[in-house]
């Protein structure tokens, strides 16, 4: 027997330490066995409320990803060509007085002229006050490019959203949709929520194109077509309104569906509230026949009709409006079901399923509450629909409004934070949308008046100059893309290559890999890292100082590369302040202590980031007479700080004595009350507000005791947003500030106040102009040669790069294949297992097919960031990622096409700047030797180098 001598039962190491995951995003407890100071074996922690002791491929193959060879060892000073990877290690102070001497100059003449960028880290509670500290407006974290359009239609409709904001109700629901949900986040509690459903013999639907993973143990997967599931949501919301399948008792109570709308078009107040003289919006009372605040007590409000009013304007409700809308044969099912690729008969039976459950089967918990007026209620009545929803819904232009009207969808059942459907997790359900506007003014100290991220309420908060042109480098917050809540990080690097808006100095990017698979038009990214300005001979994007814990494709582009640690070797904090690990029941947040030491010449960035600012004299980094406020680094700073008074990142055993939890004063013995509880706290809701959130008292009082909300009145939620209805009427010249001529048109058609399905973001025809020398193949009109829809999944095992240079990992998947339906091949002439071309308007890349039925027909897909570039990642030269593997990234064109004057967008949603990466068409054509294996990559456009 090769493994007789394993001795089982001998304990695997002579030491355990309890820290938090960071091999995604779930953030699960572990315990970390050592053995002489090493890792030797990962659990998952059985203490831990977010994942109870499970532990995925991922997490249990922290221990590689820790001793990756591809880990970087010493701060690094570029000497050759940016891309050539020529450097010099240097000592730490000399990196650091170089990064100083960047950045000091920066804040004294333009402190926009930093732009700093942080990936998919999970510290943008310390980055963005960080940012906000130095005065730059130029800040914004992964978002952008990965949810930002789940967040800001959640934020703007619920004062939640899907994912980390909320979650399904696992232990109630009975039915279950999920849409576009990546099977790498959030991936152990998803598990063990389905786990649950399927034990109580729930239904799961799956929506998605492809059928893995999650979608693989559904009891029925629907194959939909990338980007319509607006269309597909839009044909059952008329089926529940066909049927009057509507819980109007909830949308009176909770949301503004009988909310007084003014139809006056033309005039400014056309689509807003019909509101008092107290500015209160109105409402008709059906008992007295007249207008009554709308959420005023012992009123009958018509939720449907148009009225005259006191002063002889006329006024309809929301949900008329609403019900206009989706009543229209656009949304009807048989009209939708081509686009789709669902049948009629389908969304007609989906439809019914939902309904019945819903009030068919409602769930009635006696459990009594009070309302945050007041009333008593003896139970909590239940609709068990769920939705679930994530990257395919998001990663769309039109994602934004889709997401809206899967909330439209979950309201008319009744069906947000009730017993059953989608609840929130605190410290959400937060004002509708939350009060926190992005940052725009520096104060006499430098420093914004706001964090550089936020939400915007009306047209005068944009980030905008007086005529009305961005600010910002990424254009977040501006005219063209206005609620870019997570800001634009796919769209800095171009806009800084090409002055547009302006020229940058220093770009500073943490765990961004835009070298590589976080961004879209990967070449010619790179080639604008490399490019020369031709008359001064320096480069476009004078300075690049670039963080990470591994070489990744982006390291060989920056002038200075400061080396982060690994997480077994930090502190960090999982702040209520910034993305929770919540569940519906409780709030809860945790750290990272650091269990090995560290064997290089390596700092956290946490801490590197702090000692730049004390060096910078940035206020709140430095004491008065000049010296580092946090000597001791970030786990200091963890305690210390607050963001008002007894207020910190932490919210477990405040107060000097530690008996206080979310406000407190600091307690300098903090961090050890974490360990002594395996690193995480948790304050449980009670009984009696654990739904109905947003307008429960007893949840809304226990929130505000914890700094969760300051007022305990009742969350509005909103089926019509009178918010995006201000930003059109800008558009149609009414108020002050209005956008710019260029802009009117597309605010006008995107910023409509109820969710519309949609694909063209363009308000005229379009006309390409290559960004570089030359022309590209593509023309106006030539995206019917492009027939097939191309997307990628996230691998359950991997998350995005890092986990595809983890050696246990590797073992799993080394290379990826084009996925495809066989009738889809057939139709193409490709057979399975040929190299083929896949080819958009943009690139081309060689790759091998593969037969996958459980993909939907016209679509092709892969998984991501598994292929690598030669080099990256200290992987072997003949390693499959170079050889076989592939980045579909290279074929997604960062811009749209051209309007009629050569400007082109950005490739994005127009309403939040989400990167829409589901958007990509191609088409296949056979390779001449389909049998010889090798990938390849041909970029269709000159002045782009290879990649």
């Amino acid at each position: 027997m090769p493994h007789e001598n394993l001795k089982l039962h001998e304990p695997v190491g002579d030491e355990v330490k309890t820290t938090t995951c960071y091999m995604c995003a779930c953030r699960c407890g572990i315990k970390v066995h050592l053995k002489d100071g090493r890792v030797r074996y990962i659990q998952g922690n059985a203490a831990h409320p977010v994942n109870k002791g499970v532990l995925c491929a991922k997490g249990s193959a922290g221990i590689m990803q820790h001793y990756s060879p591809a880990r970087l060892s010493k701060p690094l000073l570029r000497m050759g060509e940016r891309g050539a990877g020529e450097f010099r290690e240097i000592e730490w102070d000399e990196a650091l007085a170089l990064a100083t001497q960047w950045l000091g100059d920066i804040r004294k003449t333009n402190p926009d002229k930093l732009a700093f960028f942080t990936g998919r880290d999970q510290s943008q509670a310390l980055t963005s006050w960080w940012a906000q500290q130095f005065g730059t407006i130029n800040y914004a974290a992964h978002g952008g490019f990965c949810s930002v359009n789940m967040a800001a239609a959640g934020m703007y409709t619920l004062g939640g959203s899907f994912w980390e904001f909320g979650e399904p109700d696992w232990d109630q629901s009975r039915y279950l949709l999920m849409f576009g949900v990546a099977e790498d986040h959030d991936s152990n509690p998803i598990k063990l929520g389905l786990g649950k459903l399927k034990s109580r013999g729930a239904k799961i639907v799956a929506i998605n194109p492809v059928r893995t993973g999650y979608a693989a143990i559904a009891d029925e997967w629907i194959g939909i077509r990338p980007g319509s599931d607006g269309l597909f949501v839009g044909a059952l919301i008329q089926e529940l309104l066909l049927h009057d399948w509507i819980d109007f008792d909830y949308l009176v109570k909770y949301t503004n569906a009988h909310y007084l709308i003014v139809r006056n078009p033309g005039a400014a107040d056309d689509g807003l509230f019909a509101r008092d003289a107290q500015g209160e919006p109105l409402c008709w009372d059906k008992s007295s026949a007249c207008a009554k605040p709308a959420n005023a007590l012992n009123i009958t409000p018509a939720i449907v009709g148009e009225y005259v009013l006191d002063d002889g304007s006329k006024a309809v409700s929301a949900f008329q409006l609403l019900a206009e809308r989706f009543l229209a044969s656009e949304y009807a099912a048989d009209h939708v079901a081509a686009t789709c690729g669902v049948d009629a008969a389908t969304i007609r039976r989906i439809a019914a399923e939902i309904a019945d459950v819903a009030f068919n089967q409602a769930i009635h918990l006696g459990q009594p509450w009070t309302d945050a007026c007041g009333r008593e209620h003896a139970e909590m009545i239940g609709r068990p629909v769920a939705l679930h929803a994530m990257r395919g819904i998001s990663a769309h232009a039109n994602g934004f409004h889709t997401c809206r009207m899967l909330h439209v969808l979950q309201l008319l059942l009744g069906a947000i934070d009730t017993p059953g459907s989608f609840r929130y997790q605190p410290p959400y359900p937060k004002p509708v949308p939350p009060a926190n506007r992005p940052g725009r003014m520096r104060r006499d100290n430098g420093t914004l008046d706001a964090a550089p991220l936020g939400y915007v309420h009306a047209p005068d908060e944009l980030v905008v100059d007086a005529a009305g042109r961005p600010r910002r480098i990424d254009k977040a917050f501006s005219w063209e893309h206005p609620l870019a809540a997570h800001g634009m990080l796919q769209s800095v690097i171009r806009n800084a290559w090409a002055g547009d808006p302006y020229r940058i100095d220093t770009l500073f990017l943490f765990m961004a890999n835009m070298g590589w698979n976080s961004a879209m038009n990967t070449g010619q990214t790179r080639d604008m890292l490399a490019d020369r300005d031709v008359e001064s001979g320096e480069y476009k994007i004078p300075h690049f100082i670039y963080v990470d814990a591994y070489w990744s494709e982006t390291v060989n582009f920056a002038d200075l590369v400061l080396p982060d640690t690994t997480y077994l070797e930090r502190h960090d904090c999982i702040s209520l302040l910034d993305r929770p690990i919540s569940d519906a029941d409780g709030a809860a947040d945790a750290i990272r202590q650091p269990v090995v030491s560290v064997d290089r010449d390596v700092r956290p960035f946490q801490d590197v980031l702090l000692e730049l600012g004390a060096r910078l004299q940035l206020p709140g980094m430095t004491n008065e007479d000049g010296a580092a406020k946090y000597p001791r680094g970030y786990a200091q700073y963890m305690v210390e700080h607050e963001r008002a008074p007894g207020v910190g990142l932490l919210a477990g055993w405040r107060g000097r004595d530690g008996s206080k939890q979310a406000i407190g004063e600091p307690n300098p013995q903090q961090l050890d009350a974490y360990k002594a509880h395996d690193c995480h706290w948790e304050a449980r809701v009670p009984a009696a507000g654990r739904y109905y959130k947003m307008a429960n008292r007893d949840y809304l009082q226990w929130a505000k005791s914890l700094g969760f909300l300051i007022s305990t009145d009742a969350i509005v939620l909103e089926l019509y947003s009178e918010r995006l209805q201000k930003f059109r009427l800008a558009a149609q010249g009414h108020g002050a500030p209005q956008p710019p001529a260029s802009e009117r048109a597309r605010v006008e058609k995107f910023f409509d106040p109820l969710p519309f399905w949609y694909t063209d973001t363009n308000t005229e025809k379009p006309v390409f102009h290559s960004p570089l020398a030359g022309e590209s193949a593509r023309s106006a009109g030539e995206g019917e040669k492009y027939p097939l829809a191309a997307i990628t999944q996230r691998p359950m095992f991997m998350y995005h790069a890092w986990g595809s240079q983890n050696a246990w990992l590797r073992q799993i998947a080394a290379r990826n294949f084009l996925y495809l339906h066989p009738d889809t091949a057939n139709e193409h002439a490709v057979a399975d297992g040929d190299w083929v071309w896949v080819e958009s308007a943009h690139a081309r890349i060689r790759v091998q097919a593969k037969y996958h039925r459980g993909t939907a027909p016209g679509v092709v897909w892969t998984w991501n960031a598994i292929g690598k570039h030669r080099g990256a990642w200290k992987l072997d030269a003949d390693a499959p990622e170079y050889t076989k593997g592939f980045l579909l990234n290279h074929a997604i064109d960062d811009l749209l096409p051209a309007r009629a004057d050569g400007y082109r967008y950005a490739n994005a949603d127009p309403v939040t700047g989400q990167a829409a990466w589901f958007d990509l068409r191609v088409r296949l054509a056979r390779d001449e030797a389909p049998l010889t294996a090798g990938q390849r990559i041909e970029l269709l456009y000159a002045g782009a180098g290879t990649a």
